[in-house]
């Protein structure tokens, strides 16, 4: 047996699971049905795990021993994979691999005793009522784009970050750049055209760069329609003004002091995002993109733990998968979408006023100042 098994077998916080086991390598104990209600408790190769059903996926969750926890949570939260995302997708994260009992209780206060996660507040500001954009399902037809910064140089000469998001599916892409020049984020986004497809619309702001005759003839080109939110009011464009602020925090928590190597920290933050499922869409932005779970850092500490291989896939039956898994989980995506704007909706305008204007009368327009 194992350390991990070991661990496993002698923890007083897991006899009760090892005695609810069913299965023991493929065979119901005493004869029984292999079970068809979740959860339940299996054992394979001497270990144990809980069988449960999230989402479309029934999932085998390994049992940590408590030895083994702090290990999990610092990987699914503090490390560089993990990018210090909130409680929810923090939990969200271990329980697609591993489970012990009092998980959600443990995530939480871990991740509210996380000092790198204790730096930022959110800030009251007047709401007027939310209207959601339509509902997109096909993945990068509408996609949205803004410019994050003037950050600090970093040490190859990046202050911005071009962020592009994928509306269906929640996809996103930082790109950090030198300048905000209209030729460097026309370059990119063609980069992106040739990985992703061309979308149907991009929506931005009304800033310089997206306003300019370059940007306007590279969308008539590509037949691409542009979409702009009002002036002053970048809030128009929610999923991206909500990622901005998330990469921020994230960026503020694992850059070193002196900020010079935040665009290298770009591409682990990035997978940290996509792998972990949106809770308006009910999956991650990497599966609904390619249409499998990634393999990530809590994958390999649990590999590690198990000392087993990942079993052979040829390309014909993955392709097949992913498509029979695509179909399966767009319903479900879209009802989650619609319930969540809902949910967003009812939720966010608890909290607003609707404030009515007459023709001629005076009003003030706010312009909030720049900030990174």
């Amino acid at each position: 047996m194992t350390n991990f098994g070991t661990a496993q077998h002698q923890d007083p916080t897991l006899q009760q699971d090892r005695a609810d086991v069913q299965v023991i390598d493929g065979t119901p104990i005493n004869d029984r049905m292999m079970p068809n209600s979740f959860p339940h408790f299996i054992m394979k190769n001497g270990l144990v795990y809980r069988v449960s059903k999230i989402g479309v996926d029934v999932v085998e969750q390994l049992l940590v021993p408590t030895r083994y926890r702090k290990t999990v949570l610092d990987l699914a939260h503090g490390h560089i994979l993990g990018g210090h995302l909130g409680i929810d997708k923090t939990r969200d994260r271990i329980v697609r691999r591993f489970y012990w009992p009092g998980i959600q209780a443990e995530v939480a206060r871990h991740c509210g005793e996380c000092p790198e996660c204790q730096v930022t507040a959110p800030r009251p500001a007047f709401r007027s009522p939310l209207v959601p954009l339509p509902i997109i399902e096909t993945p990068f037809e509408r996609i949205a784009m803004d410019i994050v910064g003037p950050l600090p140089k970093s040490a190859r000469g990046h202050q911005y970050i071009l962020v592009i998001l994928d509306y269906a599916t929640r996809y996103p892409e930082a790109i950090p750049l030198r300048t905000m020049a209209s030729k460097n984020i026309a370059k990119e986004l063609v980069l992106l055209f040739t990985r992703v497809g061309v979308p149907k619309e991009i929506l931005t702001d009304q800033g310089t760069p997206f306003m300019s005759r370059l940007m306007a003839d590279l969308c008539k080109l590509w037949q691409v329609k542009q979409l702009r939110t009002s002036v002053y009011h970048p809030q128009t464009d929610g999923l991206v003004e909500r990622f901005n602020r998330t990469l921020k925090s994230m960026l503020r928590k694992v850059i070193d002091k002196d900020g010079k190597n935040w665009d290298c920290m770009l591409p682990y933050l990035m997978f940290a995002i996509r792998e972990v499922p949106q809770a308006s869409l009910g999956f991650s932005p990497f599966e609904l993109v390619y249409g499998r779970h990634p393999r990530g850092i809590l994958d390999i500490a649990r590999e590690t733990w198990e000392h087993q291989s990942t079993p052979y896939t040829s390309v014909i039956e993955h392709v097949t998968a992913m498509q029979n898994r695509i179909a399966t989980v767009m319903p479900i995506v879209r009802e989650h979408m619609r319930q969540a704007q809902e949910h967003q909706r009812h939720t966010y305008n608890r909290q607003a006023t609707l404030r009515e204007f007459q023709p001629g009368d005076k009003v003030l327009v706010l312009i909030p100042t720049v900030e990174c």
